[in-house]
């Protein structure tokens, strides 16, 4: 049974990666008749599709993503450095000015947005190198989120034809996010803040523009001033790891009657909207997070990439590491064998969906749902031992 669902899903990723010329052609004209209806100008749609290819290397980096196939602190480690750290407080230092107007207008603070900034580009080094006409051409087509980058791609051109930017300078990450703080085309457009007053939103070398619009998309999304994002907790014996999940809220009084502490037994904030999260299963971390992350969540649906920004937004003002217990599992699954994994659940009657290969809320509650038949604590986390556990070859 494992060979037979591993040869199956090596065959269907490996496809993906594939294209058919004139399929491309075909769609490529339909999508550019699709521009013309949404006003886009003759103009754009010639520049943007002048010089575009189907680049297989992004179909590859989305199916790679760390977010999802990288465990939770070593995701963390390689983030949140020490040269990261001080590179940060240098910049808090040095764009002081700028960023407290910026902060006393949004009341987001500081350290969150140069938090986001060190992620994001490191500072602003590495915004990205990928030709947004080719990388969002190549997601739209392909498929897994085509809808999505479909809109991408046309918000892109809205960009062009408003003058934030030329097809030359539409550069970014093989996903499509641009400039510092990198910003989704669609995000640019909803929440972009010409700062510096020069009729632009340059979010890639106005850092006024860059900072103020992350701060406004912030603001808007509803950031609380002076509520913390997460702190680590320590949980009790025999806990019910069962309500350790993004979308089971309690207040912290509750929390704290099930014996929740902060992780130097100190007493819990008195905040309402509190959840816990196992970012690599029952054994390692355990952190409770409030309102302002899923804030953060809706930039990025990764739990692993919000707690990141919140670990090194907290460094900057303090050292302050994250605790684990040695002995927790550190290998994670690849794509492929999350996709097995699915595949496996789904025949055994725990239904996860369609397989994509990505861990989401279904998988979750589909590896609880087994784990309860096991006795096993439900953590709801594909570890690489559950994964040899429901995979093992079948006996003769």
């Amino acid at each position: 049974m494992l060979k037979i669902i591993i040869v199956l899903v090596s065959c269907f990723v490996g496809s993906a990666y594939a294209y058919d010329a004139e399929e491309l052609a075909n769609w490529l004209h339909e999508f550019k008749q699709e521009a013309k209806a949404a006003d886009i100008s003759e103009k754009t749609i010639k520049a943007m599709f002048k010089n575009t290819k189907y680049l297989p290397r992004v179909i590859v980096l989305d199916r790679g993503q760390p977010e999802f196939i990288t465990p939770f602190l070593s995701y963390v480690e390689k983030r949140v450095t020490a040269s990261k750290i001080e590179h940060g407080r240098e910049m808090l230092q040095e764009h002081s000015v700028l960023l407290s107007k910026i902060e006393t207008q949004y009341d987001v603070p500081k350290e969150v947005l140069v938090s986001f900034w060190g992620l994001e580009t490191g500072y602003g080094e590495n915004k990205g190198v990928f030709g947004l006409p080719s990388s969002l051409m190549t997601l739209a087509y392909e498929g897994r989120r085509a809808e999505f980058f479909r809109h991408q791609l046309l918000d892109a051109m809205r960009i062009v034809d408003a003058g934030h930017n030329d097809v030359a300078g539409m550069r970014g990450s093989w996903a499509g996010a641009m400039g510092h703080m990198q910003f989704m085309p669609s995000t640019l457009l909803k929440h972009g803040v010409d700062a510096d007053g020069d009729g632009r939103i340059n979010i890639w070398n106005s850092l006024p523009d860059a900072f103020s619009s992350a701060a406004n998309y912030l603001a808007k999304t509803g950031w609380r001033k002076a509520e913390p994002v997460m702190l680590q907790v320590k949980l009790p014996e025999l806990f019910d790891y069962s309500l350790a999940q993004l979308n089971s809220r309690k207040s912290t009084a509750d929390w704290t009657k099930l014996g929740v502490l902060d992780v130097e037994n100190n007493a819990l904030p008195n905040l309402e909207n509190a959840a816990i999260l196992l970012p690599q299963g029952w054994q390692g971390p355990a952190f409770m997070v409030f309102s302002n992350f899923d804030v953060i969540m809706d930039w990025n649906r990764s739990v692993k990439y919000a707690i990141s920004v919140a670990h090194l937004a907290n460094q900057f003002i303090a050292d302050k590491p994250i605790i684990a217990d040695d002995a927790i599992e550190t290998e994670a699954l690849s794509f492929n064998q999350m996709w097995a994994l699915q595949g496996r659940l789904n025949l055994l009657g725990f239904k996860c969906g369609i397989p994509d290969g990505f861990p989401g809320l279904q998988t979750q509650a589909a590896i609880r749902q087994y784990q309860a038949t096991k006795n096993l604590p439900q953590d709801g986390y594909a570890s690489y031992s559950l994964y040899q556990q429901l995979l093992q070859p079948e006996e003769p």
